[in-house]
């Protein structure tokens, strides 16, 4: 799985492309861990004050972008803060190694949960031995 990037908070790139539609927010790339078992990856991301009415998660020609915006959870206008609440966004590039009609996610207290299932051809094998007798 390779990681897409995108300009994070504090760097000056100009938009281009898709980018252009977001140009006037504030991204900042999740904190994701990555582990492998034998029947895929499990991918966490850290997505702090997002709700499940506010992620979005996507699969497009092997891309895997997860988008997401983060409110506070205290209703109304703060007359004090001393910081902002960001957007998240990140995308990763799937391998042909990962069943994508499988995927499945869930957010739990804001850590987003994605199974990426191994496809069946990813997926070592065990292959049968047949022994032929020698003739006497």
């Amino acid at each position: 799985m390779a990681e897409k990037t995108v300009a994070t908070t504090g760097e000056k790139k100009p938009a281009t492309g898709r980018e252009a539609t977001r140009a006037q927010e504030r991204y900042i790339q999740p904190p994701v861990d990555i582990y492998e078992s034998p029947d895929g990856l499990v991918l966490l991301a850290d997505l702090p004050g997002v709700g499940p009415g506010d992620l979005d998660v996507r699969l497009q020609d092997n891309i895997l972008t997860i988008q997401a915006k983060a409110k506070h959870a205290i209703e109304g206008e703060p007359i004090y803060r001393e910081f902002d609440l960001v957007n998240f966004f990140r995308q990763f590039e799937l391998s042909d190694q990962v069943d994508q009609g499988k995927i499945t996610a869930r957010l739990n207290h804001g850590v987003l949960t994605l199974q990426l299932p191994k496809a069946e051809k990813a997926k070592p094998r065990q292959i049968q031995v047949q022994v032929e007798k020698a003739a006497a």
